[in-house]
């Protein structure tokens, strides 16, 4: 499949961190397995996603609380604005990546959601 780069804002504030991802519809987005637990919303939109119990159709608002080791695929039916919100030591999107989910070398996706070139370079 076209890689993709969805557009992510990060925001810090007062021990949280959170990430908005905004989608077009028809994006396939598979997360990194996280390592801890935190709130991850469908703001608007429609998306078929993972969950513990299989695959569901949501319409956002939705609101899911994700458990440590959690990794989710999230399919956009709709263009889809997800939020994560996570608990925090850090104040940087480096560190507080390295704090959150685990190191998977072969993502497609570098800290901060950016695609990682070396992944794409193999795809070729």
């Amino acid at each position: 499949m076209p890689q993709y780069e969805p557009m992510t804002d990060h925001i810090f504030h007062g021990g949280m961190y959170c990430r908005q991802v905004f989608r077009h519809a028809g994006v396939l987005v598979v997360g990194k397995v996280h390592k801890k637990e935190h709130f991850y919303m469908i703001v608007s939109g429609t998306v078929a996603i993972t969950t513990d119990d299989g695959a569901i159709e949501v319409t956002g608002p939705y609101l899911f609380c994700s458990k440590p080791g959690t990794k989710r695929a999230v399919l956009a039916l709709t263009d889809t604005l997800c939020i994560t919100i996570h608990r925090v030591d850090s104040d940087t999107v480096e560190a507080a990546e390295d704090e959150l989910v685990e190191e998977e070398p072969n993502s497609m996706y570098t800290v901060g959601n950016q695609v990682n070139p070396i992944e794409l370079e193999n795809l070729q």
